[in-house]
Formats: C-alpha cells, sequence, structure tokens
C-alpha cells in the first residue's frame, strides 16, 4: 500500500446515463442508477487516479480527470452561473462512542453552503460540503496514533427529487472524490481486487459494507450497495495521517443541486444529515492498529420537507 503510482481513471460504459457523467459539471444521478457489467450500480464514477486513496490523486482540470467536477474561483463561489450564497454553516465533527471511551473527540469540521437560484416561481439550491481532519486521536483502547479516516461522506434528505452531484478541489490542498452513488451504503475499496462501482442485489441497506477486519479481502456480497434515493454517497480519502503516505486532511466541496424554495436554509436542518464514514480501507496511521467500521452523524442542511433514516447508531 505504499506505493504512490498515479494511475489515470478508466471510465466505465454506463449506458444511457453516462452521457451525463462524461464532462466538466455536475452529473445526473437517477433514482434507478447506472447500468454497468453485470448489473446495476448505484454509483457512478469521478476521479480514480490515486486507485481510490492507495496513492496520490491528479486534481482535475478543464481538460482532464475532470467527470463529476467543477471548477470554482473559490470555495465560496457557486458551483454554476445564476447561483447566489443564501447560507453558511461551519459544524464540529464529534465522534463519542467505544473507542473514545464514550467521551466527545472533535476529529474534524463540515464547512457547509447553500447557493440558491430562482427561475420564473421555481427555486433550485445547492448543498455544498467539504470536511477537513485535526490531529485529534480517537482511539483510546489501543496505543499508537489513530487518526479518523473518512472514507465516504453521506448526505440525506433527497427522497422523490430529481438531484444532481458534483465536487471540486478547490482550494489546494483538498482531495478528489472518486465515485458518487444514490444510495445509504459507503462500500469499502482496497486496491484492483476490488469492485469501482458496485452492484445491487444486497437486499439491506447498511451504513458501510465489507470485511471489518485487516488484512483480507470483502466477498462478493461485502462489496454491494443498494440503491436509496433520499442519500447521496461521496467516496473520498480524507486523513490527518494516512498509512500509505497520501495524506490528504481536507475533502474537496461536495455538492447536491436539488429543488428547493424561498424559506432560509436554516428552516431545514437535521442533526444526522451528514454521515462521515471509516470504512477499513486501510490501516491507520500508525501502520500498525486498524481503522475500522465508524460512523459520525454531523448536523447538516438539507431540502424542504427532507428527512432522514435510518438514524445514526454507534460506532456505525
Amino acid at each position: 500500500m505504499k506505493h504512490m503510482t498515479l494511475k489515470l481513471a478508466v471510465l466505465s460504459a454506463l449506458g444511457v446515463a453516462s452521457a451525463q457523467a462524461m464532462a466538466l459539471g455536475l452529473v445526473n444521478l437517477p433514482s434507478a442508477g447506472f447500468s454497468v457489467s453485470g448489473g446495476t450500480s448505484p454509483y457512478t464514477l469521478c476521479n480514480t487516479t490515486g486507485n481510490f486513496g492507495l496513492g496520490i490523486t491528479t486534481k482535475p482540470t478543464s481538460g482532464a480527470n475532470n467527470t463529476c467536477a467543477v471548477i470554482p474561483a473559490t470555495e465560496v463561489s457557486a458551483p454554476e452561473t445564476g447561483f447566489s450564497l443564501v447560507a453558511s454553516a461551519s459544524r464540529p465533527a464529534i465522534m463519542n462512542n467505544s473507542y473514545t471511551g464514550n467521551t466527545n473527540r472533535q476529529v474534524g469540521t463540515v464547512t457547509e453552503y447553500v447557493w440558491r437560484k430562482q427561475t420564473g416561481g421555481n427555486y433550485e439550491c445547492i448543498y455544498g460540503a467539504k470536511v477537513v481532519m485535526n490531529s485529534t486521536e480517537y482511539n483510546t483502547t489501543v496505543a499508537g496514533n489513530q487518526y479518523f479516516e473518512v472514507n465516504d461522506l453521506a448526505r440525506g434528505g433527497f427522497s422523490g427529487l430529481t438531484i444532481s452531484a458534483g465536487y471540486s478541489s478547490i482550494p489546494i490542498p483538498a482531495d478528489v472524490v472518486f465515485r458518487i452513488g444514490r444510495t445509504y451504503t459507503s462500500v469499502q475499496h482496497r486496491g484492483t481486487a476490488y469492485d469501482d462501482q458496485p452492484l445491487t442485489g444486497l437486499g439491506s441497506s447498511p451504513s458501510i459494507n465489507g470485511l471489518n477486519s485487516y488484512p483480507g479481502t470483502a466477498s462478493s456480497t461485502q462489496q454491494k450497495a443498494d440503491l436509496d434515493d433520499n442519500w447521496v454517497n461521496f467516496t473520498m480519502d480524507v486523513n490527518y495521517q494516512d498509512d500509505d503516505g497520501s495524506t490528504v486532511t481536507a475533502s474537496g466541496m461536495t455538492y447536491v443541486k436539488a429543488p428547493c424554495n424561498s424559506s432560509a436554509p436554516s428552516n431545514y436542518t437535521s442533526s444526522e444529515a451528514i454521515r462521515l464514514r471509516q470504512t477499513f480501507q486501510e490501516l491507520s496511521g500508525d501502520g500498525v492498529t486498524g481503522n475500522p467500521f465508524i460512523e459520525i452523524a454531523v448536523t447538516g442542511f438539507v431540502p424542504p420537507g427532507g428527512s432522514i433514516s435510518p438514524a445514526h447508531t454507534n460506532p456505525y
């Protein structure tokens, strides 16, 4: 896992849905998923350079590695024209579970923005979120340096809505997004033996699916994720100290565009709208201890009428 080779993404043929995922800009996330070899996946590929975080990634530009990506002038700039900033917030990412000794430990910060556009009597909002990790060690049960690793950021409240999603790696340094899915389930990825676009057919919707031990390879069942149109899942690799040497402490800004209304976004929030997940992609920053399945719930904006379920449970 110590290799640092750049790996350019080879984009899969995604059927009809793929036409919207092949150019710079937010991509449509159909509730029916994406047609892939072997069936249907909730996920579309974005930037897979660096092999899902096992190596150094290549940032998107206007001419390369830009699927699902946008390149705004600044972090607070809207990712599409015609949208104005109407809300922002800074939220602590606090872990409290058996690993922390059931005490609060702030392991990072989530920054949110909401941009809005009116066209006639209709409104659209873009919900942006990014996470920055800090040097707080979360695991009080073992010695060494265990820093929480965000392998997925999921946000909910989009049931029944037509949505599109994407990311930016502005400002630098900020990591890329490897894939985006309309699913509640974050799926572990440990290199070439793993599915870049997990298939549906699991029959359930856990928050994290994979092998919750190391080393080893997940089974085919542990590589699946069913569709859930209430959730959008962004796969990334963000950590204060990464075992494989590809450390990036900040995610890119993630975006979900959805219908909204003229009300203040602060009228619609949920204490568990954003979920940060560690999926045991690798060992912890000390190169010895595991990075077990953990989910952290963070307050976030939701579209008007949006609801959040299932509830967060500890540790995942």
